[in-house]
């Protein structure tokens, strides 16, 4: 998923073509999203392709947001393993050597494990609260410090593709969907240049797809408000 990363791109796509190239592999596809962005990127992810045949561009229509991104990369992917990642050099391309390596091993999902995190304060406490409350409230085992960055084989792949919820919070829907899994560490980079796109609003719109994704503590609140409603208007009625 790509949104205004114009500084990021290059280096990144530089760093990428390297790192996938050293791989044991005959092909490989690199598949940009890009978010409609404001910047130099929809002149500049052509140019990647032009130069690289390897490389795919999306295009939106719209700003549809990171989740959306992350879910038209992976139904236009076509190989026998796929990986999700960042755009903003946070999450090192040549982690990927070690998913492959568990992939070999027989996993079928390996996701990044932060085991540091180089970015604020504010940041890295609002995260925090994120997964520590995602954990204490969710009915499945969501690994904390575990975000988007992934590999998944292609049976993952087709059947979370095959699930019908339109909204989706995609690292839990990995985490409920059964597999092999396994966690591998890395030290999470700040970010290489530019300004964070996830923003405070973002990641409560995120909490919040969680909770109700993989949560009846929602559907307990909205039914004791429901029930504290009618009664109140019992009192008043009597």
């Amino acid at each position: 998923p790509v949104f205004n990363e114009e500084e990021n791109l290059p280096k990144l796509a530089a760093r990428l073509t390297t790192a996938i190239a050293a791989l044991p592999f005959d092909d490989y596809e690199i598949i940009f999203v890009d978010d409609v962005s404001s910047d130099a990127t929809p002149s500049l992810l052509p140019s990647f392709h032009e130069s690289d045949s390897h490389i795919r561009v999306i295009r939106f229509s719209r700003n549809f947001g990171h989740q959306a991104a992350l879910q038209a990369g992976m139904d236009e992917s076509r190989g026998d393993a796929l990986v999700f990642m960042d755009a903003d050099l946070q999450d090192p391309p040549e982690v990927i050597a070690d998913f492959v390596a568990q992939w070999r091993a027989g996993y079928e999902i390996v996701y990044a494990v932060r085991k540091k995190r180089k970015e604020n304060v504010f940041k890295r406490a609002s995260y925090k609260v994120f997964y520590r409350s995602l954990q204490a409230v969710a009915n499945i085992d969501v690994p904390l410090e575990a975000g988007d960055f992934c590999l998944m084989d292609r049976r993952v792949v087709n059947a979370l593709k095959a699930l019908p919820e339109r909204n989706r919070f995609l690292r839990g829907l990995r985490s409920w969907i059964g597999f092999a899994q396994i966690g591998v560490e890395y030290e999470r980079q700040a970010r290489l240049a530019g300004t964070p796109k996830y923003t405070l609003g973002k990641l409560l719109g995120l909490a919040l797809s969680g909770y109700i994704g993989f949560s009846a503590l929602p559907l307990r609140v909205a039914s004791a408000l429901g029930t504290l409603s009618a009664l109140a208007g019992l009192g008043l009625m009597v």
